[in-house]
């Protein structure tokens, strides 16, 4: 047993009507597509992990439905006027609407994921500035001149480009952030002409239900978007749409391959996930240090691509942040989400969880120790610190996506740099050292997609570019560069006629070469 996991009451089971149950959380329909709500049948259940109680049920599509969920958007990006202020206007609305309504959400959100109330709280609040973000990205759209008079062959030319949107947007998003990873897909999406069809995942689809309530409510055409959990076979057929222009997914590098090889050449946005490690310098500040590993290695219970999971700490620093660690780790609450002095909850399953306790088995097997935790109750699993980890153990090299973290002393700061970089993955990493040299050593040197200084891997703001090198991903999110990979420039060139001559003034110099 955990000796912090303070259990709360089973909650109560969703109402035997799967519609009542909806309802219940103020959610019209267990899928939308079409232009309208689906309200039977709804068969695939959604649960609590903490205790398995059935949240609620949603309907599951099949591929005929999911086709005509495509063929309906694609008519909407087609024939519906929606000019930019009014998408502009509807994400302002949007981004309002879940402000208002943030303690509703939350509790959607806590209650299908792994997120404490706290947690769900905070991710609430990040989606309605995800929004507010998507809405103030108009301006990129508004394109720019073509420098035709820089050029002899440009004589009798003039000309500009406009954004326009790429069609159709397969988004695909996964459980452990329910809301805000949805709006991230979706706001740069609708703010640039698009529409989508989003696959929520499978154990988490109220949060993305719940957000496109508020986006209807808010102003948005009614078959601009669909919303359907799918499985395998309809999901294969959702990326492989000729009518789908893109897809923006964020999972695992597996599935990433599978989307890849489903689509084929079109454009694609990835968030591959993570093996986020920080270093802790000669200079660095310790104490500073751990208190932001902890913090970053078991927040939604080590579940965020930007996980801390590596730690490289110089020798002289070792001993003293190996025990501050372990003790703020041990002052961790694990238990209930639904109890406000929770800090950690628990995975998003006993399968999860049961697969963590292995990959920490197996290193302990090959000569690590526990300095503490490596506890499992069901789904919960205690925040976990490994030392005299081996290089090659899978919490080393592979992305747990759990509460764990390994701590391993360099000498050499060069070796700690190389030993960061000796993953396939490259999301994010964290220094903390005092000397600007050294950091910018880090920044040349590590490939990864952000490296922070004095600040450890487990930070972003929604309007940065955001993603990694190697295997974690492909292209950059953060809303205005998801606006620009999700639209694409349209050439406007016009060639000038003297209206008395009727011919065109442009000089006899080039031709229409390419």
């Amino acid at each position: 047993m955990l000796a912090t996991t303070t259990h709360a009451p089973p909650a109560v089971r969703a109402p035997r009507d799967a519609e009542d149950a909806l309802r219940a959380l103020g959610i019209p329909g267990g899928g939308y597509a079409e232009g309208a709500w689906i309200r039977q049948p709804l068969t695939l259940e959604v649960a609590d992990p903490e205790d398995d109680t059935v949240v609620a049920a949603v309907h599951e599509a099949d591929e005929a439905t999911m086709l005509r969920a495509i063929a309906a958007v694609d008519r909407s990006v087609r024939d519906d006027a929606w000019p930019l202020w009014q998408r502009r206007e509807t994400l302002e609305r949007a981004a309002h609407l879940v402000r208002e309504e943030a303690s509703r959400i939350a509790g959607i959100v806590s209650r299908e994921s792994s997120k404490t109330i706290r947690e769900a709280t905070r991710e609430v609040a990040r989606a309605a500035e995800t929004l507010r973000l998507s809405a103030a990205a108009s301006h990129l759209l508004e394109g720019e001149t073509l420098a035709f008079e820089d050029t002899a062959r440009g004589a009798g030319r003039v000309g500009w480009n406009r954004r326009v949107p790429l069609g159709v947007v397969a988004a695909i998003t996964p459980f452990n952030d329910p809301l805000n990873l949805v709006a991230h897909k979706v706001g740069p999406a609708l703010i640039a002409g698009d529409g989508v069809v989003l696959k929520p995942a499978r154990v988490t689809p109220l949060s993305a239900l719940a957000l496109l309530d508020v986006l209807l409510r808010a102003g948005m055409p009614p078959q601009r978007m669909a919303v359907l959990v799918a499985d395998r076979a309809a999901s294969t057929v959702l990326v492989a749409d000729r009518r789908v222009a893109a897809v923006s997914f964020t999972g695992g590098p597996a599935t990433g391959d599978a989307i890849a090889r489903a689509a084929g050449a079109r454009p694609m946005l990835m968030e591959l996930g993570g093996n986020n490690a920080v270093i802790v310098a000669a200079d660095g500040d310790a104490a500073a240090a751990a208190a932001g590993i902890v913090d970053g290695a078991f927040g939604v219970a080590g579940q965020n691509c930007l996980s801390v999971q590596r730690v490289f700490v110089h020798a002289s620093h070792h001993e003293r942040l190996v025990a501050d660690v372990v003790a703020r780790t041990r002052a961790l609450v694990v238990g209930s989400k639904r109890d406000a002095a929770t800090d950690v909850g628990p995975m998003i399953s006993r399968r999860e969880a049961e697969r963590v306790e292995r990959w920490i088995d197996e290193a302990v097997d090959a000569g690590a120790h526990v300095a503490v935790g490596g506890e499992r109750d069901g789904a919960f699993l205690s925040p976990t610190v490994l030392l005299d980890v081996p290089r090659d153990a899978r919490v080393q090299r592979e992305e747990v996506f759990g509460p764990v973290v390994t701590i391993t002393p360099f000498e050499d700061v060069e070796d700690a740099l190389a030993q960061v970089d000796d993953t396939e993955y490259g999301l994010q990493a964290g220094i903390f050292t005092a000397s600007m040299s050294l950091a910018m050593r880090a920044v040349e040197r590590l490939q990864v997609g952000s490296v922070l200084v004095n600040e450890t891997s487990d930070f972003r703001i929604d309007s940065m570019p955001f993603g990694g090198s190697k295997r974690s991903g492909v292209g950059r999110e953060g809303v205005a560069d998801a606006v620009l990979a999700l639209s694409e420039p349209r050439n406007v060139i016009l060639t000038l006629v003297d209206p008395v001559a009727g011919s065109s003034t442009q000089g006899d110099v080039g031709g229409a070469d390419a």
